[in-house]
């Protein structure tokens, strides 16, 4: 049996196992969409503070009734005087090649991840995930992402109050969940936590093996993606230290899981699902040459532009490029160059050389 293979998430049928995670900063709309017209077959926006999505629904186009009129060309928060909204809305909305996604929330609070869940229905997400995972300061501090990990409890109540939103608001779609081995080496309780998520009706847990002590350093432990698959009888994705194909392929077989999830081994390399794919299909893959990196480039500058404006596209895509570009001979003259670009000409000149 190949490994690469249809997964089903509750009611959700995918033709393929592998996935783009959600990564602060990077996976906007633009960047989703490129990367499933790569060849991934399920994506995850950057994790959405449930408060903030309520507390402020026309900043991210919810309080427009009809999903069209969220498109760039119709939408009011594509304004240009509307850089904030703007923004806002592309985090959230479905890339125009995305077939399947979905919206990742965070919050300490689970009436705030039900009203936030809520009102999601003109973006017909495919699914909702809970973040339980991120390790960053500002989200920890408020006792989401990691910190629910201290009391597998908080995981259980927010993922029954998503999975009550979705009942009443969203047709049923699948909740699911994020989580990393603990909160620090002397709390490793992964397993704990995923079993109170699938108890309170999750119908996929991503398991990313490093505790939050760790944040992205050290090597994450692949044993606790294998332990859980025998745990739990939903689905288990597994995230970290996936660079490049080889690496997607040792998890999938050393691991038993039903996903992958490519996190910063996607950066700047959408090619990665497609290589991927070509890997454990075939037993072999090719890298992208350069004129596939600038064309991809060119694609997401543009298609972000479409939505944002060409101006603060730009200023947005110099991060993007600096991913594009790494370990491309003669990148750090070209991210010299682009750290300077203001319009989508003035890319295409520095690409052209």
């Amino acid at each position: 049996m190949s490994l690469y293979r249809p997964v089903k998430i509750g009611s959700l049928e995918l033709p393929g196992n592998l996935f783009l995670a959600p990564v602060a900063g990077y996976t906007d709309n633009a960047f989703r969409s490129i990367c499933a017209q790569e060849g991934a077959c399920f994506s995850f926006t950057e994790l959405v503070s449930a408060e903030a999505l309520y507390r402020n629904i026309e900043r991210y186009g919810l309080s427009v009734p009809q999903t069209d009129s969220l498109s760039p060309s119709s939408s009011p928060l594509c304004d240009k005087k509307n850089k904030a909204n703007q923004a806002a809305n592309n985090l959230i909305r479905r890339g125009e090649n995305e077939k399947r996604y979905a919206i990742q929330l965070f919050g300490a609070q689970s009436e705030s991840i039900y009203k936030a869940a809520s009102i999601l229905s003109p973006l017909k997400p495919d699914a909702l995930d809970i973040n339980c995972g991120c390790p960053v300061p500002k989200v920890v501090k408020n006792g989401a992402g990691s910190a629910m990990m201290k009391d597998p409890s908080c995981i259980g109540k927010a993922v029954e109050a998503a999975v009550r939103a979705s009942r009443e608001s969203l047709g049923g779609i699948p909740v699911t969940v994020k989580i990393r081995s603990g909160w620090d080496s002397s709390s490793i309780n992964y397993a704990q936590c995923a079993q109170t998520a699938v108890d309170a009706g999750a119908a996929m847990v991503t398991l990313h093996p490093r505790t939050r002590a760790q944040n992205y350093g050290g090597r994450s432990d692949w044993t606790h993606i294998t332990d859980l698959v025998s745990r739990i009888k939903v689905p288990v994705t597994g995230s970290g230290d996936l660079y490049t194909p080889e690496d997607a392929q040792k998890m999938l077989k050393e691991t038993g899981c039903a996903a992958i999830m490519f996190a910063r081994g996607a950066m700047g390399n959408p090619f990665i699902f497609s290589q991927t794919r070509s890997l454990l299909e075939t037993g072999a893959w090719q890298p992208a040459p350069f004129s596939a990196r600038t064309a991809a480039v060119m694609r997401h500058l543009e298609t972000l532009a479409a939505c944002i404006g060409e101006r603060t596209a730009c200023l947005e895509m110099r991060k993007q490029f600096c991913a594009y570009t790494k370990g491309v001979p003669g990148g750090a003259a070209l991210r010299k160059k682009a750290v300077h670009a203001e319009t989508i000409e003035e890319y295409r000149r520095i690409i052209a050389g």
